[in-house]
């Protein structure tokens, strides 16, 4: 019973992983447009916003140099598929009080190219 429950853990975490390969990083390039006023994906480089290089599967909370809302710092989040999902759709229910403006996004296939995007623009 215990395999069978470590094999399931493992197929589900295959699975979340794949809700980004659903996504396509060149649509999601365009999407980020609406991002880039306060973000970037460049390593290291704050605005606004913190960096998203390497956001996907990180910490919440935890780019260098930038000063996030206490919310942000004690929501215990990690960025995996699901929470940037949530997150992206509808920022200020996931973390009530965070600093991002943003109102979110409508669209689930628009997530999804954002998505992709960060995980292509990281593994440069």
């Amino acid at each position: 019973m215990k395999r069978l429950i470590i094999g399931a853990a493992l197929v589900l975490g295959v699975l979340n992983t794949g809700a980004w390969a659903e996504g396509d990083a060149k649509a999601g390039k365009k999407v980020f447009k609406k991002c880039k006023a306060c973000h970037t994906v460049k390593e290291g480089k704050n605005k606004v916003g913190p960096t998203l290089y390497g956001i996907v599967d990180a910490p919440a909370g935890q780019v260098e140099g930038f000063k996030y809302s206490p919310a942000l710092l004690e929501s215990g989040l990690t960025w995996d598929a699901e929470t940037l999902k949530a997150f992206l759709t509808k920022p200020k229910e996931l973390v009530p009080s965070n600093k991002m403006s943003f109102a979110g996004l409508k669209k689930e296939q628009q997530i999804d190219d954002l998505i992709a995007y960060l995980v292509a623009e990281s593994e440069e």
